[in-house]
């Protein structure tokens, strides 16, 4: 998966040398298309934070880190104690030992569903989230909440990442974003990052209405090798759709 590549230096040289020495569950194919995203929003201007909800030992918190501007912060939020308390040491090494600064990076070692916006704004300081990603607990209360943070501290050009989407092992997950979405009727799926493999399942991208265009075309631009161009039928409108071997099953 080398030729996956965000078009950020930093981002690329960690994405081929060290992702896979950090332990964690998130494809290098979504990471590199998730940092891709925010080289994009960099270059159009919109500045922000990035945050994650279960970080872990920081795999894909890493790549998106790498990416941000100097006076960016990437906030880590995760309870770092699965498999036990030494994850939060693991975290912080991981990120010294791949060059996330420590003046750039917030820990935050919470509960995710307890929180308010305002303390989460409190925790970046000034300035708005342009790319959220969502892999807390995975039952419907849980995601409903962190979709609702996310949403409240949102830049208006941003992104929600949302991870395990389609995954088997949660097969009605997805029910709760569609309930989301349609009960938020200004924000749109605007992407699908497709598995690799059991484990390294979908993603979604999402964004408010009129953040589309901002993203649309260039994905499947930039994409091209991986873009399924049929595309996908989200509630009713186009969503492109990333894939390692975009194809149509062929007929028996």
């Amino acid at each position: 998966m080398t030729d996956h590549v965000s078009g950020h230096s930093g981002v690329d040289h960690y994405l081929r040398a060290g992702y896979t020495s950090v332990r964690g569950m998130s494809s290098r194919f979504a990471a590199a298309i998730s940092a891709w995203c925010l080289t994009h929003q960099a270059a159009n201007g919109i500045k922000g934070h990035f945050a994650e909800i279960g970080t872990f030992q920081g795999r894909y918190f890493i790549a998106q880190a790498l990416a941000l501007e100097a006076d960016e912060r990437a906030l880590g939020i995760d309870l770092f104690d699965w498999p036990s308390p030494a994850t939060y040491d693991i975290f912080i090494d991981n990120c010294r030992r791949w060059g996330v600064a420590e003046d750039r990076m917030v820990v935050w070692k919470a509960d995710s569903t307890a929180m308010s916006a305002d303390a989460l704004r409190g925790r970046l300081g000034s300035g708005d989230v342009r790319f959220f990603h969502i892999d807390g607990d995975h039952s419907p209360g849980p995601l409903r909440r962190d979709l609702d943070l996310a949403l409240a501290v949102m830049h208006p050009k941003g992104l929600i990442c949302l991870d395990d989407m389609l995954h088997p092992g949660y097969p009605f997950l997805v029910t709760t974003v569609e309930r989301w979405l349609i009960d938020n009727p200004s924000m749109r799926l605007m992407c699908v990052i497709d598995r690799e493999d059991i484990v390294a399942a979908p993603k979604f991208l999402i964004c408010h209405i009129d953040a589309v265009p901002l993203y649309e075309n260039e994905l499947m631009r930039h994409f091209a090798r991986y873009h399924f161009v049929l595309g996908g039928d989200a509630l009713g409108h186009f969503c492109v759709v990333l894939t390692p071997n975009p194809r149509i099953a062929e007929v028996d």
